[in-house]
C-alpha cells in the first residue's frame, strides 16, 4: 500500500512531477512558561508541565530542542567569575580583545585550541570537539554578568536524560536536541545548532537515491538535527524571553542512537584549515 503521508512520482511524455496526497508541513511550538531554572531541575518535568499548560502536550514523535544554556544551569554547571584567578596570558588577551580577564581564562580552561583571534572575536575547539566562539562559554541571561556558564560536560547525555525523562513522564516516544548559537565560516549571523542529540539520526544520507530525473544522488548528507534546531530558534530567541525550549512537530526524523558529534568534520574533511 502506498504511503499517502509520501509523495510519488507521476508524468507523461516526459513530463515529471511530484503529487502528494497530504503536503507535508512543521510545526514549531515554543514553550512559554518554564520558569527560570536552577542547578537540580528536571528539565523534563519542567517541559511536559509547560507544553500541558499551554494547551500544546507533546506527543508522539515530536522533537523537543533545548538550549544549552538551561541545560548547564540545570546541571550546576554556572561558574562565579570571581573565583576565577586568570593567568598572565588571559590579561594580555583580554586587554587586547576588550574582554574580562576572567571570562577569557574560562574560555582557555574550556578549550583544546584557540583556532583563530582576530580583534574581538575568539574562536575555540571546546573539548567536545565544537568549533565556535569563545568555546561555547556564555556569560548571556545568567546573573547580570557576574556568572558564566560552560557547555555541558557530555550534551548527548543530557539529551538521553530528558529524552528519557519526557518518556517516563509520558509513555511517548520523542527525539531531544541539546542546542547552541554558533557562526558559520563563510556566511554573516548565527544559525542554531545541536551539540546533544537522543533518539534521533542527526545525519540523513540521501546518497543513492534517485533525483527527479532518475540520476543518482551522489553527495547529499543533511544536516537534520541542526535543521531542526534552526527552527526552534526562530520561536526560542533568547531565555530572557522565556521560552528556552520549543516542540518542532511533523518533521518525520530518523529514529537512532547516535551522537551530535557525528555532525562534526574531522580534520582530515576540514578545507578551511
Amino acid at each position: 500500500m502506498r504511503d499517502l503521508t509520501r509523495p510519488h512520482l507521476a508524468g507523461r511524455d516526459g513530463e515529471i512531477r511530484w503529487r502528494w496526497s497530504s503536503p507535508p508541513a512543521v510545526t514549531v511550538i515554543g514553550l512559554a512558561g518554564i520558569p527560570l531554572v536552577q542547578p537540580g531541575d528536571n528539565l523534563a518535568s519542567m517541559i511536559v508541565d509547560a507544553a500541558n499548560k499551554q494547551g500544546t502536550p507533546i506527543a508522539e514523535g515530536d522533537a523537543v530542542v533545548v538550549t544549552h544554556t538551561v541545560v548547564s544551569r540545570s546541571e550546576g554547571s554556572i561558574v562565579d567569575l570571581q573565583d576565577i584567578a586568570p593567568s598572565d596570558f588571559a590579561r594580555r588577551l583580554g586587554v587586547e580583545q576588550g574582554k574580562d580577564p576572567r571570562v577569557v581564562e574560562l574560555v582557555l580552561r574550556n578549550s583544546k585550541r584557540i583556532v583563530r583571534m582576530r580583534g574581538e572575536v575568539l574562536i575555540a575547539e571546546t573539548k567536545h570537539g565544537f568549533v565556535c566562539a569563545n568555546a561555547g562559554v556564555d556569560i548571556s541571561n545568567v546573573s547580570g554578568g557576574s556568572k558564566a556558564v560552560t557547555l555541558p560536560d557530555d550534551p548527548d547525555a543530557s539529551a538521553e536524560k530528558i529524552r528519557r525523562g519526557i518518556m517516563d513522564l509520558t509513555g511517548l516516544e520523542v527525539a531531544v536536541l541539546v542546542s547552541d548559537t554558533h557562526g558559520r565560516p563563510l556566511r554573516r549571523g548565527q544559525v542554531n545548532l545541536a551539540i546533544g542529540a537522543s533518539g534521533i539520526e542527526p545525519l540523513y544520507d540521501r546518497r543513492g537515491e534517485p533525483d527527479l530525473y532518475g540520476r543518482v544522488i551522489q553527495a547529499k548528507i543533511i544536516a537534520v538535527a541542526d535543521e531542526i534546531c534552526g527552527a526552534a530558534e526562530l520561536v526560542i530567541g533568547q531565555v530572557a524571553e522565556g521560552i528556552p525550549a520549543a516542540i518542532v512537530r511533523g518533521y518525520r526524523y530518523r529514529k537512532g542512537r547516535s551522537s551530535a558529534r557525528l555532525l562534526i568534520r574531522t580534520e582530515e574533511e576540514d578545507l578551511f584549515v
